[in-house]
């Protein structure tokens, strides 16, 4: 009988849990699959008391997860504490010195010493994978290392942490504000212990630096990713924006160009009709366009017991069979540095400001962006409030710094009440 593959699991939270589900539960169906039973030997988490949900009686019990990883009875450590640092590195970088394959969740972690940890698997000659660590129960890392292998990325988009896509179309669907949807949010569970690492872009940000890592060969570069998170998003921009076609979403975008890697995590416009558009509530997607394939779209649940445990077996499954592929699709040894660029490709802008009711007033800021070389394209100007007049601008398309040297004139026509919201239209 072929030898079974032995898990020795840190972090019994949901995911963890999850996991012991379904090699319980699927036992047979797994080893049908994969040509070997998969069996854990051992967990570790901060509480042995705690009651899981699942029976633990039958694996022995590690307080300390580096002394798990090194265990004689386990093949795969796999890694679902969590944190850039501390116990998780600790531990994945004991596994791998000690010969043991590693499977993780863990985006941090892998978006702040991805590299290393890659050379130091590729050197033992042992897998480091990660599918759980992006989009949840999305194969999307599978598909840029395997399925899309024979293409030429051209861009990686998408929508990647759930609870800005939740807390965005809570405020469409339900009129609410930002901080309303927000403490909805936190009210649910559904924002982290930092919520800045959600509404702030960072978790999502993590996501794309591994995406962008493996679509153009480089190594992981997250400092580079340029970030901005949801809170500058306003009721009224969701409104005036359907108003218009489009909805805002929390978008992921990385593209090599002839000036380097552009990589960024800000809320932008897409079209209502467009799958991204379209996409409500806590849902994942991810569009991948290649130079052979056209525009592959990837739509599933991106976090969750099921999900996430569902993509942490696929890697374990990947191990089983002898599956052997490069931690970012190619060798640690070839990824080269990225050379970090800030995104120049022109694109349409969607402006909002409020002007002093006074006459001139639009008749200035349409002056200045004339000046700085920027096309208006629509133009609307809402109700007054008060003494102030919201005013809607989408331009042509335009750079980024063409944008940002209007914006910084601005001030100087006097008419402007307040700072003005800039979002890139993204065309999908």
């Amino acid at each position: 009988m072929t030898e079974p593959l032995r898990l020795g699991i840190a972090g019994l939270g949901t995911v963890g849990a999850g996991v012991i589900k379904i090699v319980r539960q699927k036992a047979a169906l797994l080893a049908a699959r994969s040509g070997r039973p998969i069996t854990i030997s051992a967990v570790s988490a901060r509480n042995r008391d705690k009651d899981r949900g699942v029976p633990l009686k039958d694996y022995a019990w590690e307080d300390d997860p580096v002394a798990l990883a090194t265990r004689d009875d386990v093949d795969v450590f796999v890694e679902l504490m969590g944190g850039s640092d501390g116990p998780a590195k600790a531990a994945t970088e004991a596994a791998l010195a000690a010969g043991k394959h590693v499977v993780t969740a863990n985006k941090a972690m892998l978006a702040h010493h991805g590299q290393a940890l890659a050379e130091l698997a590729e050197a033992k000659g042992r897998a480091l994978r990660f599918e759980a660590a992006v989009a949840g129960g999305i194969p999307v890392i599978k598909a840029l290392t395997e399925g899309l292998a024979g293409n030429e990325i051209q861009r990686v988009m998408g929508v990647m942490n759930g609870t800005c896509n939740y807390i965005l179309t809570r405020m469409e669907n339900g009129g609410l504000s930002y901080q309303e949807a927000f403490d909805e949010a936190d009210g649910l569970g559904y924002l982290e212990a930092d919520p800045q690492l959600d509404v702030g872009g960072i978790d999502a940000g993590h996501k794309l630096s591994l995406l962008a890592a493996i679509a153009y060969g480089t190594q992981v570069a997250f400092d580079a990713v340029e970030l901005e998170g949801i809170g500058c998003v306003s009721i009224e921009d969701i409104r005036q924006a359907a108003d218009m076609g489009y909805k805002i979403k929390l978008l992921g975008v990385c593209r090599m160009t002839g000036r380097g890697l552009e990589q960024s995590m800000t809320p932008c416009l897409v079209p209502a009709t467009s799958p991204l558009g379209q996409l409500d509530g806590g849902t994942n997607m991810v569009v991948i366009e290649g130079d052979q394939v056209g525009q592959i779209v990837m739509r599933g649940a991106g976090a969750g017991e099921g999900p996430t445990a569902s993509a942490v077996m696929g890697d374990v499954m990947d191990i089983a069979r002898g599956i052997d592929i490069s931690t970012f699709g190619q060798p640690a040894s070839t990824l080269v540095p990225a050379q970090a660029a800030k995104a120049t490709a022109p694109a349409p802008y969607y402006l909002r400001m409020s002007l002093v009711d006074k006459p001139g007033a639009l008749a200035k800021i349409a002056t200045v962006l004339g000046e700085k070389g920027i096309s208006i394209n629509r133009m609307r100007q809402y109700r007054h409030q008060d003494d102030t007049a919201p005013v809607l601008i989408v331009t042509h398309k335009t750079t980024r710094s063409a944008l940002d040297d209007a914006l910084a004139a601005l001030p100087a026509t006097g008419v402007l009440s307040g700072e003005p919201v800039a979002l890139r239209i993204e065309d999908v």
